[in-house]
């Protein structure tokens, strides 16, 4: 790698972090990936989608690591030292709000004590210019019908909220400090091609095309607002340049939607009716109503605007499901918990 601008991407086989890692390689990039496993299925990495095409030189400029940020940091550090990023992009950490009740001290390890042992290191690198945290609004907790700005108060409301709220925390005081230059993103609900079939937009779509029945949490009341992955990753690399340390900024759309429409709304573009493929259950420990996301301030600074509106995101998803179909029926759709 002799090219200047490289980027290291902790979390890369992540649904986010695949997808920036291909927006990077497009936009000239040399990049590092990290992941704790290997890379899955082609059909969820977005990088290796134009592979055997002739313009497919940037893949030359990717190189992936299977590392354990729980159990590797020593062989981390060594890639750091050995590659000296001008970036660093973090998408890991433990997801999934409901299996954080079941094991919350998998989420406060992964999220919070290996994260911060990381983040130790690389405050010693002085050729770091730019950390970016990607980080979750769960931190704030619900946000009733408010759409909130960056400075709302912390109220995070289940296991995994309060790991990344502590992260947070640790990683101000480190700004504070040491001047260390991290960048923290916020984002709403991401969706689009490549996302983990347990997800809620895949997964109903898998239901609808498969007519296998799905659970629908609390009657699907909860409100969110979806926003399409390639919009998240086209801010996320604007702020990797241009914002400031110690800044935080939120992603989103301007829309809000509750989780029962958003699957009607599938289920209409599929041809389905909603009562075949949902089965209403209770809903989960700790689930917050809403999570509203101001995102005046990267529009206003950066002239940054979502393109993809979710009716258009929707259908590029269902035509990704249907491509895919047979191969995707083989997968599993639920979630599967690693330590």
């Amino acid at each position: 790698m002799m090219n200047s601008r490289k980027i290291l991407v902790i979390g890369s086989n992540s649904f986010s972090g695949s997808n920036f890692v291909n927006h990077s390689l497009q936009s000239g990039y040399e990049v590092i990936g990290i992941s704790r496993s290997s890379e899955p299925n082609f059909v969820f990495l977005p990088y290796k989608w134009r592979q055997n095409k002739s313009n497919r030189e940037d893949i030359k400029n990717f190189i992936f690591k299977q590392l354990d940020l729980n159990k590797d940091l020593k062989e981390i550090v060594e890639i750091i030292d050995k590659y000296r990023p001008d970036y660093v992009v973090n998408f890991a950490a433990q997801g999934m709000v409901a299996e954080s009740w079941l094991n919350p001290t998998h989420w406060y390890k992964t999220n919070v004590v290996s994260q911060v042992a990381l983040h130790d290191q690389l405050r010693k690198k002085d050729f770091l210019k730019k950390y970016v945290h990607v980080t979750t609004p769960e931190v704030y907790g619900s946000t009733g019908e408010d759409w909130v700005n960056e400075s709302n108060q912390f109220s995070p409301s289940t296991p995994y909220a309060v790991s990344r709220a502590a992260c947070d925390l640790h990683l101000k005081s480190f700004f504070e400090a040491y001047n260390f230059p991290v960048v923290f993103t916020r984002a709403a609900n991401v969706f689009g091609q490549g996302q983990q079939l347990y997800r809620i937009i895949p997964r109903t779509i898998l239901s609808a095309l498969s007519g296998k029945q799905m659970s629908l949490h609390g009657g699907g009341t909860s409100i969110r607002s979806f926003i399409h992955i390639s919009d998240v990753v086209d801010a996320t690399l604007k702020l990797l340049v241009k914002g400031e340390p110690g800044s935080t900024w939120h992603l989103s759309t301007r829309e809000e939607i509750s989780i029962k429409k958003l699957v009607q709304k599938i289920c209409l573009l599929c041809n389905v009716k909603f009562d075949k493929i949902v089965k209403i259950t209770d809903e989960r420990l700790g689930k917050d109503q809403s999570y509203l996301l101001d995102s005046s301030s990267i529009r206003d600074k950066f002239g940054w605007e979502d393109k993809i509106d979710l009716n258009s995101g929707l259908k590029q998803t269902i035509s990704w499901v249907e491509d895919n179909y047979d191969l995707l029926c083989k997968l599993p759709w639920d979630y599967e918990h690693k330590l």
